[in-house]
């Protein structure tokens, strides 16, 4: 009777990971990861893989005159430039399997012929980067939203009030009324004077709505589509209003937050390129108007909610 030792086979994931840190075709160059960020890198790989199939599920849908001829697969993804994004991504500490630090959507670059993965930061990615790179960083943040019915008064810096704070009372916890705007307020525990209360009026609030924002977020009309096609209807959609209010001051909380120059490192700049790349119009429509519309306590950009990412999902088969 022999003992068979059987060999088991790295999963897709893991395959990955070991591509990100050899190289992808023409780049062979290695890179060093931390077990903790291979773990993320992982992580991108099953919320990636995710995304594709969402896309390409989509995309057959769609009727031919408006359907893109190249399938949503890995096989078309640039692995290169995916692999530097991920490494980047990884080494800033952004996970894809956690809550609304960062979601991802394939958008075809027409320049390449291949699809680009968008890394778009969410309101917790946001605050993890600016507190790893933040110059001056508050011990801690309030975000809320002020209702009519509950008393908010602001206290200035004078020379009566050594530093700025504010008065906030909820009267009525179960019928708050109507949203007329919010507020977020940075505290320095040792250093009171640095305080800083910065309001926004409901216009301001929606100013910084996107133009293109989902419905399925904010709430409001929606065409109903049918065989890929618009129905001339229209459908009342509730949204997640008061949660896309509050996400929005919070976005401006941490945004709010100084960069220290000397912490900038190349993972920080080519986060940031990543972003400016995606910012014109044609492909930040795309976005808002396109994004995965599936899930519900995420911002109105997100194309995965990889909370519970399907890690025994069936291999699909990519050459890495």
């Amino acid at each position: 009777m022999t003992n068979e030792v059987v060999k088991k086979e790295p999963t897709m994931a893991e395959r990955f990971v070991a591509k990100v840190m050899t190289g992808f075709g023409t780049d062979a160059s290695e890179v060093d990861l931390t077990r903790f960020q291979q773990r993320l890198a992982q992580n991108y790989c099953i919320a990636i893989d995710h995304a594709l199939k969402v896309a390409e599920e989509k995309r057959k849908k769609k009727s031919e005159k408006y359907r893109d001829k190249t399938p949503i697969t890995w096989t078309n993804v640039d692995m290169d430039k995916l692999r530097d994004d991920v490494i980047s991504a990884a080494r800033v500490g952004l996970d894809p399997a956690q809550k609304n630090h960062v979601g991802m959507m394939p958008f075809k670059n027409n320049t390449t012929g291949k699809y680009d993965i968008v890394f778009i930061e969410e309101y917790r990615g946001i605050e993890l980067k600016a507190k790893k790179y933040g110059l001056d960083i508050p011990d801690h943040v309030i975000v809320e939203l002020v209702y009519t019915t509950d008393h908010f008064k602001s206290i200035k810096k004078d020379r009566n009030n050594p530093y700025e704070t504010f008065e906030f009372e909820v009267t009525d916890d179960f019928d708050r009324g109507e949203i007329k705007g919010g507020f977020y307020y940075h505290v320095f525990s040792e250093n009171p004077e640095k305080n800083k209360l910065v309001t926004f009026n409901l216009k301001d609030i929606l100013k910084r709505k996107p133009q293109r924002a989902s419905t399925e977020f904010w709430g409001g009309e929606k065409d109903i589509w049918e065989n890929g096609e618009k129905t001339g209807k229209k459908e009342i959609v509730d949204g997640w209003y008061e949660k896309m209010c509050w996400k929005t001051i919070y976005r401006a909380a941490y945004s709010d937050i100084t960069i220290d120059s000397q912490k900038i490192d190349s993972d920080y700049m080519r986060l940031k390129q990543i972003e400016s790349s995606f910012k014109d119009a044609e492909v930040a429509g795309e976005i808002e108007e396109n994004a995965n519309k599936e899930f519900i306590d995420t911002t109105a950009t997100v194309i995965v909610d990889p909370e519970t990412p399907p890690t025994d999902a069936p291999e699909p088969g990519p050459d890495f």
